[in-house]
């Protein structure tokens, strides 16, 4: 794991279930050099934990935000150190 890695946990909320958020959001992982999940939580909300270089993980939620945008209402986001626990970045259930 380089040194300079870190972990972002993000929630959202808005109509972000049944808009093809998930997928989206792992389209848009998969061009970038992080790993984690993202997966619906049972209030509503989206979870996403993403883990890369601070940039990286930057970009993903910018991208994030520039193409499902329109179905966020609001953001939690909390950042720590990486685990380096993910091999690749998925859609957990």
């Amino acid at each position: 794991m380089e040194l300079d890695t870190e972990r972002c946990e993000v929630h959202y909320a808005g109509r972000v279930q049944g808009v093809g958020f998930r997928y989206t959001v792992r389209q848009i992982a998969g061009g970038l050099n992080v790993t984690g999940f993202v997966r619906n939580r049972p209030d509503g909300t989206v979870q996403l934990v993403a883990e890369g270089s601070p940039k990286e993980v930057q970009r993903l939620l910018e991208d994030v935000r520039a193409t499902m945008g329109n179905y966020i209402r609001s953001v939690q986001e909390s950042r720590s150190p990486a685990t380096g626990e993910f091999q690749g970045f998925a859609i957990r259930w």
